[in-house]
């Protein structure tokens, strides 16, 4: 199993994430539901008591196989907040997400929160190609909550990108 270390900690920190088992438990919560739809899209209370998903919703209602039909570009990202800072850091996203949810060319996008560590945070985002991503790292939300507000936050940043089968 790949572990991800932190080059702002390294791996004599111990801080370790590994990347197959939050991707699968990821992939088999999205897997067994429908994404709701714009309208009816939802929040849940982000707490540390369990594992949710921050707002999650597309333009129409989907199913798993419609949504990666066409393939893309999936993007995985996992944040570790510094000590203190995991409540900022769900306020920035809980502003951030809906932003990015409306981008042209996001499949979908999620973030959820750890169940047993509330300051770390997994994202799951599919575009439709190299250049959705590259919009939505240029956009004004991603460059003003993410880039100068979010990731000074962090002690650990990781993200890695996949095609579809």
């Amino acid at each position: 199993m790949k572990q991800l270390y932190s080059p702002m900690t390294g791996p004599s920190a111990g801080v370790s994430i590994a990347r197959r088992s939050a991707i699968g438990m990821l992939g088999a919560t999205i897997a067994m539901a429908k994404v709701s739809s714009l309208d009816e899209a939802y929040s849940q209370p982000l707490t540390p008591n369990g594992a949710e998903m921050i707002n999650q919703k597309s333009t129409s209602e989907k199913t798993l196989s419609e949504i990666t039909g066409a393939g893309g570009l999936l993007v995985v990202a996992q944040w570790k907040a510094r000590e203190g800072q995991a409540e900022a850091v769900t306020a920035i996203l809980r502003r951030f997400l809906p932003q990015a949810q409306s981008e042209p060319g996001v499949k979908m996008f999620l973030i959820s929160r750890g169940k047993d560590d509330p300051g770390q945070f997994l994202f799951y985002e599919l575009f439709a190609d190299e250049a959705a991503f590259a919009a939505h790292q240029g956009s004004t939300h991603f460059k003003t909550l993410i880039a100068e507000q979010a990731l000074p936050l962090l002690s650990t940043r990781e993200r890695a990108q996949y095609t579809l089968l």
